[in-house]
């Protein structure tokens, strides 16, 4: 049994069971799904990266580029399109992630390699495999056509060389025996390709290059104490060039096309003309915190009718700003269509309530997205409530699925906890290894940070994190490194 689960084969053949198991029982679809779809089969068929308005095909540039020429390669071989063809999508992306698991516990290895002296570390790389085959969040996103497979893959494999980076600036002689002629290149070159890996993460997720901003803080910290700023900026450089070239395509394609110069997609994704809702969005982040309300409210606007009932209570300070509320969605219901007046009306309300608790605007309710989008058990691709108070009542009315959402979130648990544990340990194990530790901390606070700010807080945009989190907790199963012999 033991020999078992000390090989890679059976840690991916038990992934790939799992990543199946969500596969054929479990197949689902979001909201981006069709916009995505919709872009690959008129690029295939069409020759065009459009939507269709209007009766006629719309050049767009809504979503970044990767995903859709993912969906198109698929469309092209397998001849089908949209629906017909997702199962082979999911197929793809079950490889895609097994993968990944490979690239999580290789990078297990290398942080263990900066305390112990090597990388060759097989306690390090098997409970790595293992915690990311096993991981249910990241498994169960295979199984719906979106971008978090690809994501997590090109993170990491970019953190992958981040990690090298760090290392080779050590010149601590960790690398021996086989892997000599990989940790001979100079380590801004180590940066670089981790830059072009960013690059090729942000044709899927256009916030992919935050990742580069840790990178640079933490780099310029340590060698601002050794007084080589010269390579850092050599270094910040030489990584940022090279996360733009796989974009610049993009940045042509969208010149020649749409006459705008755009690396990454707008920041709203309205079609020309129409309104951004400032004020309503502005409004929501005054209270929104969780998935379940982005359902009720921000998803239906302009689309379906918004319910008073549907709007939970700490949305409203008082009975006349509730009363208000309810006479700009009477009018929106009226046409479905969301006005400037009626948007000016929202962002005046939120005005108001932001000068009376600002506390709440600029630190309760961010915080209370940090807790929801790292604690969220992540159930809405699953057909279950995830309802879960309370409890003696849900115990009643849904039993199944509230052990189903309770464990799920206890499994989210271990891994944070783990991770934490492991991340502690590390940095306490040895000085070297201390940047590195530090520099994948603020990759996960400056992303979560960012996530807070978004309209829609949604739990499956850290599942680009999880790779760090598997890393970090991976450690606490390293060999303590052997005491080296006085002089």
């Amino acid at each position: 049994m033991r020999r078992i689960f000390s090989h890679p084969v059976f840690a991916l053949a038990a992934g790939l069971c799992l990543r199946l198991f969500f596969v054929l029982k479990f197949p689902g679809e979001s909201g981006d799904t069709g916009l995505y779809e919709e872009i690959a089969k008129n690029w295939v068929k069409e020759h065009s990266y459009a939507t269709g308005a209007h009766g006629a095909l719309t050049p767009v540039d809504v979503r970044m580029p990767g995903y859709p020429a993912f969906l198109a390669v698929i469309y092209a071989i397998t001849g089908r399109s949209g629906e017909p063809a997702r199962l082979w999508v999911m197929i793809a992306q079950v490889g895609t992630d097994l993968i990944s698991c490979c690239a999580i516990a290789g990078l297990c290895c290398l942080l263990a390699g900066g305390v112990s002296g090597k990388i060759e570390n097989k306690r390090v790389f098997t409970a790595g495999i293992w915690l990311a085959a096993l991981c249910p969040f990241t498994a169960n996103y295979v199984a719906v056509p979106l971008t978090e497979t690809f994501v997590v893959l090109l993170t990491s494999l970019a953190l992958t060389f981040f990690v090298l980076q760090f290392l080779r600036l050590e010149q601590s002689g960790v690398f021996l025996g086989h892997y000599d002629f990989v940790f001979n290149h100079k380590p801004q070159l180590f940066g670089a390709f981790g830059g072009l890996l960013v690059g090729l993460a942000t044709l899927f997720r256009p916030e992919s290059p935050l990742l580069l901003l840790p990178l640079w803080i933490t780099l310029g910290w340590v060698l601002y104490r050794r007084k080589e700023m010269r390579l850092w900026l050599r270094s910040a450089i030489l990584s940022g060039i090279a996360c733009a070239i796989p974009l610049a395509p993009w940045a042509i394609r969208n010149a020649i096309t749409l006459h705008e110069v755009q690396f990454l997609t707008p920041k709203y994704s309205t079609a020309p003309g129409e309104l951004v809702p400032y004020g309503f969005m502005a409004w929501e982040k005054t209270w929104l915190y969780r998935m379940r309300d982005c359902y009720a409210v921000p998803w239906k606007l302009n689309d379906e009718e918004i319910k008073m009932e549907e709007i939970p209570a700490r949305a409203f300070d008082s009975p006349e700003e509730k009363r208000r509320v309810a006479a700009i969605l009477e009018q929106y219901n009226a046409d479905l269509t969301l006005t400037r007046e009626e948007d000016d009306a929202f962002g005046q309300i939120a005005q108001e309530r932001t000068r009376r608790h600002p506390l709440r605007a600029f630190l309760w309710i961010p915080a209370a997205r940090f807790i929801a989008i790292w604690f969220t058990p992540r159930i809405e691709l699953l057909p279950i409530s995830g309802n879960v108070f309370p409890l003696a009542k849900m115990r009643e009315l849904d039993p199944e699925d509230q052990e189903f959402t309770i464990l799920l979130f206890f499994i989210n648990v271990f891994y944070l906890g783990l991770g934490a544990w492991g991340a502690r340990r590390l940095w306490r194990s040895s000085s070297a290894v201390r940047p590195l530790v530090a520099f994948l901390i603020l990759f996960l606070l400056l992303r979560t940070a960012f996530l807070t700010t978004l309209e829609t807080p949604e739990p499956r945009y850290v599942l680009v994190c999880f790779p760090v989190v598997i890393a970090l907790g991976a450690q606490l199963f390293a060999e303590k490194p052997e005491p080296q012999p006085g002089p």
